[in-house]
């Protein structure tokens, strides 16, 4: 039987809340490049707010197996659509490899982490888990600095691996996104607002741990 929470942390799903509205479990289980599925709505540009050594959020360094003294290399972007932030991403990788397997993280500077992660064959990835962010997670005091107001948010997060190398990617979305999708006419609203067989799919890779 699939248990919805992740293993590790049970803030974390596997499986989206059931009380997120279809457009928010849709974004929050797309496989693939979340910058090329924003390509879709506008122009993306990527600004990057924080490239630094620091330490693990708790919930990262359980994640990864690792203490919360680890030193790890910190990468921060904000992804903009026309100009808008729709989503904020923190993505972390042991200083051990930022220095080694995955060294190219530091010399991306604007351009996107997917040009990385998509690219190269050797690269796997693991399920896609997702949470409600609180004012009392740091994901939401980063996301802060681009909304107005304290309310809850959505994010998602993922392990990619490279020769056994762990590289964790968390992406919270803004409003800005769903007000951009609830706005949306024609053919492109179709697009997104898509049957989610997906999701069922999806449920059943991790079922079985191929999920990517």
């Amino acid at each position: 039987m699939l248990t919805p929470n992740d293993p590790i942390d049970a803030h974390w799903r596997v499986v989206p809340l059931p009380s997120l509205t279809d457009a928010q479990k849709d974004w929050l289980t797309r496989g693939g490049s979340l910058t090329a599925h924003l390509r879709t709505l506008g122009a993306v540009t990527v600004e990057v707010t924080r490239e630094a050594v620091d330490i693990p959020w708790r919930d990262e360094a359980r994640a990864l197996q690792i203490t919360p003294r680890t030193p790890v290399w910190v990468r921060e972007v904000a992804l903009k659509v026309d100009g808008v932030t729709f989503v904020v991403a923190h993505s972390i990788v042991p200083l051990s490899h930022g220095a080694g397997v995955w060294q190219s993280m530091r010399r991306l500077r604007t351009r996107p982490l997917a040009e990385l992660l998509y690219s190269d064959s050797s690269v796997s990835r693991s399920a896609l888990a997702s949470r409600r962010v609180t004012a009392r997670h740091p994901l939401h005091r980063l996301a802060s600095s681009h909304m107005d107001g304290r309310h809850a948010l959505v994010a998602r997060r993922s392990v990619f691996k490279r020769h056994d190398a762990p590289l964790m990617v968390t992406e919270c979305m803004l409003d800005a996104l769903w007000t951009k999708l609830a706005t949306m006419h024609g053919p492109h609203r179709r697009e997104h607002a898509r049957s989610y067989d997906h999701l069922r799919s999806h449920a059943k890779r991790v079922a079985h741990g191929e999920a990517k």
